[in-house]
Order: structure tokens, then sequence, then C-alpha cells
């Protein structure tokens, strides 16, 4: 990733939080970690530097919860945000299209018949819709937050039930929390080579 990449993550990350914090919930580090799939370390960083930039102050909730509040500033910092990464994903949406469609022809060449996604989001919906007309088949996509819902017809489930389901190879189709998924997978005894994901497949 170069230094410009890096800017654009933490600018969107930022943006990010500063999107979920607008919702006025209490919502503690933990769970800010768990919605954006960004280590908890990092979530604790980044709001530091929002509160330094007078972007959000902590409200105290009780039982020792903490609530983050948008500033006026904060609120105009968000919208800044927002324009400015509308340029980005639309850029996203075509770099991640073709880097898909690349992904599949080569996983096609190699004789791959089957695949699961793991991870559901917009980016997952660019990978479905870059999978079409490629003669490979999804089965099922993978994420804890999303079990019970639909994928374009397909189940979604957990990924301690999606690994249980047999040997397949595994598509990481989420930005957001791709380094997390990997390493989680890794962790769960995937083998690197059963993994792809769109720069690094």
């Amino acid at each position: 990733m170069n230094s410009n990449d890096e800017k654009i993550l933490d600018t969107y990350r930022s943006f990010l939080l500063l999107a979920e914090i607008a919702k006025e919930e209490p919502l503690s580090q933990r769970e800010l970690s768990r919605r954006l799939g960004i280590a908890l370390g990092l979530v604790n960083s980044y709001i530091k530097n929002l509160v330094a930039k007078g972007y959000i102050r902590v409200k105290n909730f009780p039982k020792n919860r903490y609530g983050y509040l948008l500033t006026p500033q904060g609120v105009t910092e968000k919208s800044r945000l927002a324009y400015q990464h509308l340029s980005y994903f639309t850029n996203l949406y075509t770099t991640a299209r073709q880097d898909y469609v690349k992904l599949f022809r080569s996983l096609q060449a190699k004789g791959v018949e089957k695949i699961v996604f793991c991870g559901v989001d917009e980016v997952a919906e660019i990978a479905y819709l870059s999978l079409q007309g490629t003669g490979i088949e999804l089965l099922f996509a993978m994420d804890d937050e999303r079990a019970g819902d639909n994928f374009f017809g397909r189940p979604v489930v957990t990924v301690a039930k999606g690994l249980l389901a047999g040997h397949y190879r595994i598509v990481i189709t989420s930005v957001k929390k791709g380094e997390m998924l990997r390493k989680r997978l890794l962790d769960l005894g995937v083998s690197d080579d059963a993994l792809h994901s769109i720069g690094a497949a």
C-alpha cells in the first residue's frame, strides 16, 4: 500500500467513525471496533485524534459506558469527508470490478468451479457482479454479523459454520474487514493458498 492509499484509508476510517458516532447511540470502543472491522487499539487512537481536533466529545453513561457525540465541527468534517470519498468510491468500484473479474478468470483457468465469499458488504456485491458469466458457482457467504441473511439468493452463515461445510476456495470480499478476516481464517486453520482477495490473489 503506498502512502496515498494509506492516507485515503486513514481519512476513510475517520469518516466511518464519525458516521457511526453521528447515530448518537451509546457505543463502546469495542462495539465500534466490531462494527467497522478496525482493531480496538486503532479505534482508541482515532478517537483520541478526533477528540483532540474538536470533532467529537465524550459523554458518560451509567455503568461505566461512554458515548461519543459529534460537535458542530465534527458534523462539518463528516460532510467534507463524505464528498471527498465519493470520487474515491467511484474509482474503487471500477478498480474492484476489474480486479475481481481478473481474479475469477484466474481461478476458472485453474479449474475452480465453486467458491465461498467471506465478508458481506458493498465490495461483496461488486465481487458477485464480477463473478457473473465466469461459470464459477458461489455456494454461500460467510459473515458472523450477517448470518441468517440472504446474499443474492445464497445463505449467509457464520465463519465457523461455513468452514464446517467443506474445503472450498474462499474469496475475501470486504475491504473494510479484509485484513481481520484473513487473519481469523488463517488462525482457524484455513491454508493460505485457499484464500484469495483482490490485491493478494
